[in-house]
């Protein structure tokens, strides 16, 4: 009884993140060959995989999961390699035209390559599995990116816009290559991501018209955008959600080639080097409450030098939303009491959208927390993307 009971506080354990999950069998998967395909999207390599909804593997979701890798660009014009997962619902398609592809672009899961979505799905730990459950059982195929250095080498290049865009559109294009996937190669697709997926499905609604123009795209339903990250940053500093800072600047830095060093006291330096071994729960509990102002050389908060420092303002700067019309409705979704990215934040990336000309339907919500305003919104998401993969005409709030 006791090494049962052992064997599920581990299973736990792991899919918490609280320990690195052993990957040796999978370590080969996320080691990118030495060239690349030609095309962003193409497929590298693939196997079959498995989604669970929990970490004792007893909910085995049903469908044709693959886990691939793809190329992808990075911000600076690099192709590159990146993971994800394609999966397929095993019942047939019953509604209008050609089954749909949603490219989901999934909310912080932390830094460390076992926290990739991949390998979360796999292992039950995924905590957005049920959200994917649900598009899923309304038939349409799901294309999962795991983003830049998320189980691939390198540090993952966290709420950077153009690399994060760019892997969520040739997530799909991935997705309609991958023969074992047998999904439309040419079919309407929509994006949906909450949170940093929220910034990353934001970011491939603006860069889609140019860099993805063949996809079908019929709408991006984007929830609690983190449009702004100097405002965002200053809402996280000392609160319970302070990782998300520091994964912040941790992934920048590494997108752009920034030493953070200098900046940084002792403890800083520790606690950027540990972050990238924390996935987000684990991450959340071990620095709740910790101000930025403790962790740097000069005792100034973090966000106050993002602020005065020519290099890393401009890089700021460059993650801002809602400065490019997308070229297809767009549902943006935000609870008014989120506790991690300010309502008024959500709102401004859509006025800013409107006063573009876009097709914008703000969708606010009083579902408590950040975590409260993802379940609030998910009807208002699955109506909607219904109504696009209908042809419904789409309602504008501008």
């Amino acid at each position: 009884m006791a090494l049962r009971t052992k064997a599920v506080i581990a299973a736990l354990a792991v899919a918490a993140g609280l320990v690195a999950t052993p990957v040796a069998s999978a370590a080969s998967f996320y080691d990118p060959p030495g060239s690349l395909p030609a095309r962003d999207g193409d497929v590298v390599r693939s196997e079959p995989a498995d989604f669970y909804l929990d970490p004792l593997k007893l909910l085995k979701v049903d469908a044709t999961v693959n886990r691939v890798m793809y190329r992808t660009t990075d911000r600076d014009g690099t192709p590159i390699a990146v993971t994800g997962t394609v999966i397929t619902p095993k019942g047939p398609w019953i509604g209008v035209g050609q089954r749909p592809i949603v490219g989901y672009a999934v909310g912080t899961q932390g830094l460390g390559d076992h926290c990739a979505p991949s390998r979360q799905l796999a292992m039950g730990g995924e905590y957005e599995g049920p959200f994917l459950k649900g598009l899923l059982l309304r038939g349409y195929g799901v294309a999962i990116t795991d983003y830049e250095g998320l189980g691939t080498p390198g540090t993952h290049t966290y709420v950077n816009r153009v690399v994060s865009g760019r892997a969520v559109l040739d997530s799909i294009r991935a997705a309609q290559r991958l023969p074992q996937a047998a999904l439309p190669d040419s079919g309407p697709v929509a994006v949906a991501g909450y949170s940093q997926g929220g910034g990353a499905a934001a970011a491939a609604a603006e860069l889609a018209p140019a860099y993805a123009p063949e996809l079908k795209l019929t709408g991006v339903a984007a929830g609690a955008i983190p449009a702004d990250l100097q405002k965002v940053g200053e809402n996280l500093d000392g609160g319970l959600y302070s990782a998300f800072l520091g994964y912040a600047a941790v992934g920048l830095a590494a997108g752009y080639g920034i030493d953070l060093d200098p900046f940084l006291n002792a403890r800083g330096r520790a606690m950027f080097a540990e972050l990238e071994d924390y996935c987000t729960i684990p991450a959340v509990v071990r620095y709740a409450l910790t101000r930025s102002s403790t962790l740097t050389a000069d005792g100034k908060p973090l966000t106050d030098l993002l602020n005065e420092n020519a290099q890393l303002k401009a890089v700021v700067a460059e993650q801002t939303l809602g400065t490019v019309k997308p070229g297809v409705p767009v549902l943006v979704s935000h609870s008014a009491l989120d506790d991690v990215i300010p309502y008024s934040v959500g709102q401004k990336v859509a006025r800013d959208w409107c006063a573009r000309g876009a097709t914008v339907r703000f969708a606010p919500n009083l579902g408590p927390t950040h975590v409260g305003g993802a379940v609030a919104a998910y009807p208002g998401v699955f109506a909607w993307l219904e109504a696009r993969f209908a042809g419904l005409p789409a309602l504008s709030t501008c």
